[in-house]
């Protein structure tokens, strides 16, 4: 099947929104001002042969830098050096981590599952379902010490080329799970999260960090119960995140929030025809990207914001060393800020 174009689900065409209360935007103030606009002065590197969407990005055990982009492809290069194809998995790889054990790169491709890809590009499908329903769209994932690998379904209704519409659903249809290479098994750990997206584990493996992207959150999941505690409301759609050491957390924040989109919320008749409508007459999202930095609490470290718009729909972001990766949804490139 490498290579090989796996089949796109169809996406619903009618949204079943519910009334919901508006929500407004909170201010960019505090330690989410934008004192720093680093994203705007990043280094563009872009990929070769017109690919797009990298959107995460990962450094492997050998220092190689490694993302997937729309086309399907897995591209890994060093710094200073042209990307090179590793394989095509015939589908969308969006979150990709490194097995702490062997080196080989788990990744989540949004139309095929959780896969494992080693060196030499071998492909292996790990898991395409759990809890007895298919995984519609595999998102991001956070690999144990052992080996067990915490990944998000962000949606049970919509296949990530139509993300748009679980947002204007705004209903929880997405969950976390657990795969175990041990037995094969994939777990149902959690249901009723709203587009679940980035999570990241705990220095001491007790807990999840999860991104709700469509209600703007950040939660924490404890281990193996489940427990949800919110750990904060933010300013910006979270994306991918990423562990940075120390029991500090990076999150991708893809954009401030859209004052359109939350006062459209006790409206479900205009959700529903707006879902309809054509995606440049839906509402958008800014080009207006942050990485923030965040303890285990939830509190902001620091953010470094990209007002200009010039790596827009940042979606992954990865520190090695003193260097912050970054990948997008919709750029044609990676990006690299120096910390």
């Amino acid at each position: 099947m490498d290579g090989m174009t796996v089949p796109r689900p169809p996406a619903p065409r009618l949204i079943r929104p519910t009334k919901l209360a508006a929500t407004t935007p909170p201010p960019l103030t505090g330690p989410w001002a934008p004192a720093d606009t680093g994203l705007d002065g990043a280094d563009i590197l872009a990929l070769p042969g017109g690919s797009h969407g990298p959107e995460d990005v990962v450094v492997d055990a050998e220092g190689r830098i490694v993302t997937g982009t729309e086309d399907g492809w897995i591209w890994r290069f060093r710094p200073g050096a042209a990307p090179e194809r590793l394989v095509n998995t015939g589908g969308r790889p969006l979150g990709i981590e490194v097995d702490p054990r062997d080196g080989s790169l788990v990744v989540c491709d949004a139309y095929r599952g959780l896969l494992r890809i080693t060196g030499d590009g071998a492909v292996t499908d790990l898991t395409r379902s759990a809890g007895g329903t298919p995984i519609l769209l595999c998102n991001n994932a956070a690999v144990a010490r052992d080996g067990v690998v915490y990944f998000t379904d962000s949606s049970n209704r919509f296949p990530v080329s139509h993300w748009r519409r679980d947002l204007l659903e705004h209903r929880p249809n997405g969950r976390v799970l657990a795969y175990d290479p041990a037995s094969g098994a994939t777990d149902v750990l959690a249901t009723g999260f709203h587009f679940p997206n980035g999570v990241t584990l705990t220095p001491d493996e007790s807990a999840l960090l999860v991104c709700e992207t469509v209600a703007h959150q950040l939660v924490r999941l404890s281990l193996p119960d489940a427990t949800v505690t919110h750990l904060g409301d933010l300013p910006a759609y979270p994306d991918n995140m990423s562990s940075a050491g120390g029991g500090r957390y990076w999150i991708a924040l893809a954009s401030p929030r859209v004052a359109i989109a939350e006062r459209l919320l006790p409206h479900p008749a205009i959700r529903r025809l707006a879902a309809i409508l054509p995606t440049r007459l839906q509402p958008q999202p800014k080009p207006y990207s942050i990485a923030a930095l965040v303890d285990g609490d939830g509190q902001v470290l620091r953010t470094i914001h990209g007002p200009a718009g010039r790596y827009v729909m940042v979606t992954g972001v990865r520190q090695h060393g003193d260097t912050l990766w970054l990948g997008s949804l919709t750029e044609p490139a990676v990006a690299r800020l120096s910390l």
